[in-house]
């Protein structure tokens, strides 16, 4: 294989961090039959879709896309199930399925997007740039949970969601994990996705318990979660052309991956053969970073985000 070529980091000047920044207003937007919640960004520029991971929200982009405003319009959406969007009936929450909505929301914009994706958001985003690539200018892929079937419970943020999809025992489990606090819930997620928890701004922190509490007053959100969890598995096992690994080769536009070292979730193994896999993909490994380094490291992200927008512009990418 050849060797990676670097991705650039910019040296554009950046809007001061504010981690105090709350997330910006949403809108509802009609997507197929849903009405999908969708944080609006204020910026200058094309368009720019974000796209969360599993068990997460709009929210998760706030900061990068404050970091990028100057640049992009952000458009942050809650896929259905997830945030403030209801699922409709029969809604399957496959990833084919989760992409399929995507893709009708981006063609309600008029022209190719910069699609950005975190985790199963990534996942998500590779089938959207393969399957359609006129509707992506470019790709960032922040630990994109390409399939990693390491047998390690240290991944899941309580050693029972091992349980929870086994026949019989299952549906207990998933009621004792039911009750969780929201407090409870945010310091699981802390826990597993962010490399030093304690680096946290109090400020998120209590964004966080607020929207899990928002979560746990909706009814559609348990099954949202544990079916997209399973769709997401179902996935890592599928084999042949609709396996991850074969769509990767079939993205078109540039692409940013990145991965932080400390990820438990997908491991940062998996970063050289993704972007070797990816045409016209780079790899940034972040030192001291989790699973959602847009929100660990935005600053650096945006910078990542900025030289390949750069190097784009120059043919150098």
């Amino acid at each position: 294989m050849s060797a990676l070529i670097p991705a650039p980091l910019s040296s554009v000047a950046l809007p001061p961090l504010d981690t105090t920044q709350t997330p910006w207003p949403g809108e509802f937007h009609r997507v197929d039959d849903h009405e999908v919640h969708v944080r609006v960004t204020p910026g200058d520029g094309p368009p720019a879709v974000y796209v969360h991971g599993l068990g997460g929200s709009a929210t998760n982009w706030t900061d990068l896309a404050a970091q990028l405003r100057d640049h992009v319009r952000g458009y942050s959406l809650d896929l259905p199930g997830f945030g403030r969007s209801e699922p409709v009936p029969g809604y399957d929450f496959s990833l084919a399925t989760h992409a399929r909505t995507v893709i009708r929301y981006l063609e309600t914009l008029k022209e190719p997007v910069h699609l950005f994706g975190n985790s199963m958001g990534g996942a998500i985003s590779v089938i959207t740039a393969a399957t359609r690539p006129d509707l992506v200018r470019t790709l960032t892929l922040v630990s994109p949970a390409v399939p990693d079937l390491r047998p390690r419970l240290d991944r899941m943020s309580d050693p029972r969601m091992a349980l929870a999809f086994l026949p019989v025992v299952g549906a207990k489990v998933r009621r004792e994990l039911a009750k969780l606090t929201a407090h409870e819930r945010t310091r699981q997620m802390l826990d597993l996705c962010f490399a030093d928890p304690g680096l946290v701004p109090d400020h998120r922190i209590e964004e966080s318990i607020a929207e899990n509490e928002e979560r746990a007053r909706q009814k559609w959100a348990g099954q949202a979660l544990n079916r997209s969890t399973f769709g997401l598995m179902q996935s890592w096992l599928t084999p042949g052309p609709k396996s991850l690994w074969r769509l990767l080769p079939l993205v078109k536009a540039p692409t940013l991956v990145v991965w932080g070292e400390n990820d438990r979730l997908v491991s940062v193994r998996k970063g050289p053969r993704t972007a070797r896999l990816l045409p016209k993909g780079r790899l940034l490994v972040l030192p001291r970073t989790g699973h959602v380094a847009q929100m660990e490291r935005p600053t650096t992200v945006a910078r990542a985000v900025l030289g390949m927008w750069e190097a784009v512009d120059r043919h150098t990418w």
